[in-house]
């Protein structure tokens, strides 16, 4: 399969007219529990430190409408879904983000951290629930305009240690009983053979996409990954 390139400012504004200019998008992949969220908040500390403008945001979600839509894909008490319906769901709130978020923030110069982008897509529901990756990567290109990071963090860890910890994180936070903390748990009562298939699919995507997919060893302290993944940030972006 051919390496799909990132659209430039011209492509991206046959897509998107009213985007003049691109700032920088990065985007954070691996399974749950592979420390994403702790490691993108950090990055965008050191960033903001060294006065680079950042926005944060997430997938699926981001927006309100895309929040909406989380809560039903991650929720354990959702079932019945179709895997085509949840790709459908997928793609439906990225589409909203990429025009409401992405887009405003690049075209202001600013660096995106985005947590999950099609990439999970295509390892989770291409991967994990056998849908194959030839229609989540023609669904990306008409409903994404192709648009592609300048930069994915893939975090790699032991798949048990990654599955256990995202399983205790979820159902300590579904028990919490605090407003603002939600039951995600519905990915995670999945099989390990799902999961499985979920990280060889990420393997390939990083074999496929070399240039951009950077595998970060995530086996070790907080610390450490963060380091080796300013490293990248800073070779890859020059910032």
């Amino acid at each position: 399969m051919r390496r799909r390139r990132a659209p430039s400012s011209q492509a991206l504004a046959c897509y998107y007219p009213d985007v003049p200019s691109r700032g920088k998008f990065i985007t954070f992949e691996g399974l749950d529990g592979s420390g994403k969220s702790t490691q993108l908040n950090k990055l965008a500390r050191s960033l903001r430190a060294r006065g680079v403008p950042v926005t944060v945001t997430r997938e699926p979600g981001g927006t309100t409408t895309g929040e909406k839509i989380r809560e039903v894909l991650l929720h354990s008490a959702t079932s019945g879904l179709s895997s085509l319906t949840e790709l459908a769901l997928m793609f439906a709130s990225r589409a909203q983000h990429i025009q409401e978020i992405i887009l405003p923030a690049l075209a202001e110069g600013r660096v995106v951290l985005c947590d999950r982008f099609t990439d999970s897509t295509e390892a989770y529901q291409g991967g994990g629930r056998k849908l194959g990756s030839k229609i989540v990567l023609e669904m990306h290109k008409i409903l994404c305009g192709n648009l592609q990071p300048d930069l994915t963090i893939l975090l790699d860890n032991e798949l048990g240690f990654s599955l256990d910890r995202a399983r205790r994180r979820n159902q300590k936070s579904s028990r919490s009983g605090k407003p603002n903390e939600k039951d995600e748990n519905r990915f995670e009562q999945e099989s390990r053979a799902f999961f499985g298939r979920v990280r060889h699919g990420y393997m390939t995507i990083a074999q496929r996409e070399s240039q951009r997919v950077q595998t970060v060893n995530a086996r070790g302290t907080p610390n450490q990954t963060h380091a080796a993944i300013m490293e990248l940030v800073k070779k890859k972006l020059k910032i």
